[in-house]
């Protein structure tokens, strides 16, 4: 798809490699290896800010979608040194892992055939301080109605926002959409993540017919399943504008609220080949995201307040 496929790209200074660049990645839509590391390229401008400092765990697709996927935390001896790394506790030891933050990074990583990056919650220099939370929202099978999916994010964020918290939301690029809020990083990741669950039970509460908060999925009974697992220390979440290793190159692509409503919105709407069209029209919904930063404290002291009235308005 790309109109010049070279084998060696120079950006800021950095010489980058680019083995096999006709390497066909999705097979059923043509995207070749130079396809992906151009569109990183093209939207680093707006995805770097929102790896920058983070931690990345790196899906590789060597032989594309026909081939064997793997996870990788440790950043590789061969990677080269102008790439930082960051090490990250865990038990036992350490994980040296790749922390992203320009654009020669982010086509390097894609020369590697990291289709999908994802981020930690938190900063390297903050590893314990989670400076957003996440809410996954899983429907129960692909045929799911999208208008049950925008009910469940405009839930979740109505109760974030009557708490004091700015929701924000995007597509995932597979089955679901994700709501966020960002987080001063005042508070440990135990505290966020028994907050998060507590308001995801409370929004389920709401909707006992299409929501829950089981972890089993034959509990769920086709219900969507509000997920707050993420909000741990060493979990990760799709990164804004990463592909997903599916057919079709889909994007994981930030949205603002009111796009919900647009009759043509699915998880997959934006792809490899039509984001670039979006980004030409308008700047990116995220951006100002994290001078929205609140606190989970304060959140909590409200909190009891919106669980009583939604318990008064049920009964």
């Amino acid at each position: 798809m790309a109109d010049a496929r070279p084998e060696a790209l120079t950006i800021d200074g950095h010489d980058i490699d680019v083995s096999r660049p006709d390497k066909v990645l999705f097979p059923a839509d043509g995207v070749t290896k130079a396809d992906l590391v151009d569109f990183y390229r093209r939207v680093a401008d707006v995805m770097v800010p929102h790896l920058r400092d983070r931690p990345l765990m790196l899906q590789r697709l060597p032989d594309g979608l026909d081939g064997d996927s793997f996870v990788q935390k440790e950043a590789p001896d061969y990677f080269p040194g102008w790439i930082r790394r960051a090490d990250m506790a865990k038990e036992g030891g350490t994980v040296r892992h790749v922390v992203c933050d320009d654009a020669a990074t982010l086509a390097y990583l894609a020369a590697q055939a990291c289709i999908t990056p994802h981020r930690w919650l938190s900063r390297a220099d903050l590893p314990d301080s989670p400076d957003v939370v996440v809410f996954d929202l899983d429907p129960p099978g692909p045929g799911t109605d999208f208008g049950a999916l925008r009910s469940a994010a405009r839930a979740v964020g109505d109760v974030l926002d009557a708490v004091g918290l700015v929701p924000f939301v995007q597509t995932t690029g597979s089955k679901g959409l994700h709501v966020v809020a960002p987080l001063d990083a005042s508070t440990g990741y135990d505290t966020v993540r028994g907050f998060a669950r507590d308001l995801a039970d409370l929004v389920a509460a709401g909707d006992t017919g299409r929501l829950t908060t089981e972890q089993r999925k034959q509990k769920r009974r086709g219900r969507i399943y509000i997920d707050t697992m993420r909000n741990a220390y060493a979990q990760t979440e799709i990164a804004p504008y990463a592909v997903r290793a599916l057919p079709g190159a889909p994007v994981a692509t930030p949205l603002d609220w009111h796009e919900l409503s647009r009759s043509e919105m699915h998880p997959q709407r934006y792809t490899l080949v039509n984001l670039g069209r979006r980004l030409a029209r308008r700047t990116d919904p995220w951006a100002q995201l994290h001078q929205h930063a609140g606190s989970v404290d304060e959140a909590r002291g409200r909190f009891d307040r919106v669980a009583r009235d939604q318990t008064r308005r049920a009964g």
